[in-house]
């Protein structure tokens, strides 16, 4: 009786392993490449939001010693921004300059032997991207970029190397967009069938554009989105955007009814004292947090895709520090509680998690804290 209810455990175990394993498979390459993506950081100004790409500029932005830092700290991947303008020769053609390409292959592959695995991002200025909402050049730019990068990329490691189609497209017309991502993946597909493409949805890659979003025709996509909720914290202070958040500072998370007060009673501009007002009412913490995270998910798995959360953070310039990390926390843990993979916006700029010295980076070690590392 003994000898014959062993049997059964281990018959009931291997049934297990094997259906593990089965249900594994059945999700397919890319939820299996997804797990190398579950803790990042985003390289913004490597070669994006800069003109500089000279030797001496890329040193002096990341060394190697910066690199293994990022992956003794406990990353697995980075992304990295890039902008194509930066890369290309004639955008009609595609084809791309040797120079610039040769600094990026020696950071790509500078990043891979720190084992940090590569998303390589297209973070297009936004006159590029603005080239896409009307007419056929803009696409067809995308188009030939693509189908010249990725056949520059085919044979790097396809378990650790991404190819992430743009960078929040901030076109409103989501079907536009669609249409775009579809023939640009198809572009990918006919020089590098193995690697694994990260595409995201119209309306800047927000959660709201996802969810009105279908996935494209291949089994072999991540679907990104980013998380920056609640904007009125996170990126107070910030000049880029919206006026009104650029005069706005000291702004509580979490939010309350009652917390909210000091800020309302000091705003002059009735439309943003509704829009503070509608923050403090909506309590946004972790559950808040955990709502907006969980909405995601469940159109991830209803579809049965891969999910990445390829931007959240906050600015740091009129934040309370201990209010970010909070933020920071609750948003990661969110994501890691449905099993989303992350990349904080960003290593070293004015949403940071580092600063530089002459020994090296330095981590803000509340801010690693908040993402599940640091001591």
């Amino acid at each position: 009786m003994k000898s014959r209810m062993k049997w059964l455990v281990a018959a009931t175990v291997m049934l297990g392993m094997a259906c593990g394993a089965q249900a594994q498979a059945a999700k397919g390459i890319a939820f299996q490449r997804a797990e190398h993506l579950k803790r990042g950081v985003n390289l913004s100004s490597f070669y994006a939001q800069t003109r500089d790409i000279s030797a001496a500029r890329l040193d002096a932005y990341m060394s190697e010693g910066d690199m293994r830092a990022l992956k003794t700290a406990g990353f697995d991947h980075v992304r990295l921004s890039i902008n194509p303008a930066l890369l290309i020769a004639s955008p009609k053609t595609g084809t791309l300059r040797d120079g610039p390409m040769a600094s990026l292959d020696k950071t790509v592959g500078q990043l891979l032997d720190a084992g940090l695995n590569v998303v390589l991002d297209i973070h297009a200025e936004e006159d590029w991207k603005a080239a896409l909402t009307h007419g056929d050049d803009g696409a067809s730019n995308l188009y030939a970029f693509w189908l010249n990068f990725a056949a520059h990329y085919a044979k790097s490691d396809p378990d650790r190397v991404f190819f992430e189609i743009l960078n929040e497209p901030s076109m409103d017309d989501l079907y536009r967009w669609e249409g775009i991502q579809d023939r640009a993946v198809a572009a990918i597909r006919r020089v590098a069938p193995r690697h694994t493409i990260i595409a995201t949805a119209a309306a800047w890659g927000h959660q709201d554009g996802l969810l009105a979003m279908e996935p494209v025709r291949d089994d072999n996509v991540i679907y990104t989105f980013h998380d920056y909720d609640p904007m009125w914290f996170t990126h107070q202070g910030a000049t880029w955007s919206t006026t009104s958040w650029a005069f706005t500072h000291g702004i509580p998370y979490p939010s309350t009814p009652q917390n909210i007060l000091p800020e309302l009673n000091q705003e002059p501009d009735e439309r943003v004292r509704l829009e503070l007002q509608r923050y403090g009412e909506d309590q946004w913490g972790p559950a808040r947090v955990q709502t907006e995270v969980d909405a995601i998910a469940k159109w991830a798995e209803e579809r049965n895709v891969p999910l990445y959360c390829g931007e959240f953070g906050a600015f740091k310039d009129h934040s309370d520090p201990k209010m970010r990390a909070a933020w920071i926390d609750d948003t990661r843990t969110a994501l890691e509680s449905r099993h989303v993979g992350w990349a904080m916006w960003d290593y070293d700029g004015n949403f940071g998690l580092a600063t530089k010295s002459s020994a090296g980076i330095v981590f803000d070690q509340n801010i690693l804290k908040a993402l599940g590392m640091g001591k």
